[in-house]
This record gives C-alpha cells, sequence and structure tokens, in this order.
C-alpha cells in the first residue's frame, strides 16, 4: 500500500527539509546542503511511486554528504 503525502512530508521534515511553498497542491522542500524535492498532491492522496523514489533519492544524497 502507498503511503500518503503526508508522510512523504513528515520524513522530510524529520530530515530538516524547510517548506519554501509553492502553487497550488506543489510543496518545494530544500535542505541546508542544496538538495531540493518537489511534492505535489493533496495530504491525504496517495504517493505515486516515483514520488516515493525521489524521496528515497533524496535521503540518500544527504546521507552521503555527511
Amino acid at each position: 500500500m502507498p503511503r500518503k503525502i503526508r508522510e512523504l512530508i513528515a520524513a522530510l521534515e524529520q530530515y530538516q527539509f524547510k517548506n519554501r511553498g509553492g502553487k497550488g497542491s506543489h510543496r518545494n522542500y530544500q535542505h541546508a546542503s542544496g538538495v531540493n524535492i518537489t511534492i505535489s498532491g493533496n495530504l491525504g492522496d496517495d504517493a505515486k511511486p516515483y514520488q516515493e523514489k525521489e524521496l528515497e533519492k533524496a535521503l540518500r544524497k544527504i546521507m552521503d554528504n555527511r
């Protein structure tokens, strides 16, 4: 079962990503190390597979920079 958009956002905020705003249902998150990710969709929507992969890719980048 896919995760919800709110769960992806919670994971980003746990790793100190900051919400830089967005337009419509899009939210732009940026980490202090310069990694950016855009999450689209309403909080209760199921996350698309590409969104979950993008989240894993962003988290992997910040772990490699540490």
